[in-house]
């Protein structure tokens, strides 16, 4: 399976965040050091863009309808484990709720333009849409976060590259995909060598567009994220490398569109419970993990993919492991997310400072927030 189907083109993201930008009445600073904000997606997995919401069927006054999303086609990762009923879990009755997945978004930030048009109901959220979505108004709630794997995200080299820290990175050409944990991850990389994103050539590319780069030679080094490094890995052999000391520093989310949560505040409760419980259950048990995101179309079974996979639950590298210590919202997510929001500021991404620490503490949340602490038992 070629390794493209792990790794997305950005287009669709950048259409939608155009859509959004537009929506929220937000413009971003000019100039070449300018990033454009696409998210972070969960994996790499290509989509089509998100078909427009059917119609609801008639369902009884008591059992609202849940719309979910799905950052890229579902066949892997967290929620493919409730989909599938993995552990035996029977989604729709522990919650309550008829349950649509609308499958097909490239980034989390796109999401935020579903959720603002109010075609999405609940959702995972990178840092990065996050502070987008306070920014721009959009109604959500926050109802949980938890720190990404420090080690989720690598930077690649060439097996016979002269470079070996990040101070050996100072003018060379790098590709990340922009606005991303990559972009986040790379800002502190070099900090830590003294050295700022203009020390060096940032390229922006697709993950695709970037691991074509990368092995023809084209850039220095490529920051990426699970699952797509370790798909590239494995496809270079031993023609690539990994720098150490790369951290993953931001935090992922999970929200829920504000109407939705109000009128039906412990169905959203649950559900970042047994989201908790999935991804504990996909630790636990990487054999039958793998094995169901393979009977649901995410690779084929005995594949390098399959196997790769594997290795990524059992080490903890994919953006959903670190769902085994989700919690209520707390001052160190809000922290953190302040710091990037104030990085990307600084580059230009933002033209203006957003106070996402207040949004993601405001004591509106309070009551909320009880129950997701009571279903958590935090």
């Amino acid at each position: 399976m070629p390794i493209d189907k792990h790794i997305h083109p950005d287009t669709a993201a950048l259409a939608a965040r155009r859509r959004f930008l537009s929506l929220s009445g937000l413009a971003l600073a000019g100039g070449a050091g300018a990033l454009a904000l696409v998210g972070c997606g969960k994996n790499d997995a290509p989509a089509a863009a998100p078909a427009a919401a059917a119609p609801a069927a008639p369902t009884a006054a008591a059992v609202p309808q849940l719309t979910i999303a799905i950052i890229g086609d579902g066949r892997t990762g967290v929620f493919a484990s409730l989909r599938a009923g993995d552990g035996g879990r029977k989604l729709e009755d522990e919650i309550a709720a008829k349950v649509v997945w609308q499958p097909g978004f490239t980034a989390s930030l796109p999401v935020m333009e579903g959720i603002k048009a109010g075609g999405v109901d609940f959702s995972f959220a990178t840092a990065t849409a996050i502070v987008n979505a306070v920014a721009a108004g959009v109604p959500i709630v926050p109802l949980a976060a938890y720190p990404l794997p420090a080690t989720e995200v690598d930077v690649l080299v060439a097996k016979d590259s002269p470079i070996r820290s990040a101070a050996d990175l100072k003018g060379k050409k790098i590709a990340h995909q922009n606005g991303t944990t990559g972009t986040y991850s790379l800002i502190k990389y070099l900090e830590s060598a003294g050295l700022r994103l203009s020390d060096v050539q940032a390229v922006s590319l697709s993950g695709a567009d970037a691991y074509t780069a990368f092995a023809q030679g084209s850039v220095d080094a490529w920051i990426h994220w699970q699952p797509a490094s370790g798909l590239a890995l494995a496809k270079l052999g031993d023609k690539a490398r990994t720098l150490p000391g790369v951290k993953t520093y931001d935090y992922a989310f999970y929200v829920a569109r504000t109407d939705f949560a109000d009128k039906n505040p412990q169905v959203v409760a649950r559900l970042v419970r047994l989201i908790r419980e999935a991804q504990q259950y996909a630790v636990a048990h990487p054999d039958e993990t793998v094995a169901s995101w393979a009977k649901l179309g995410g690779f084929e079974p005995g594949s390098v993919e399959e196997k790769v996979y594997r290795q990524l639950i059992v080490d903890a590298r994919l953006s959903d492991s670190g769902a085994v210590v989700l919690k209520p919202i707390d001052g160190a997510a809000a922290d953190s997310t302040q710091d990037l929001a104030d990085n990307f500021q600084s580059l230009g991404v933002l033209p203006n400072k957003v106070d996402v620490r207040s949004f993601l503490l405001d004591p509106k949340f309070d009551s909320i927030k009880k129950l997701v602490a009571a279903e958590l038992g935090a």
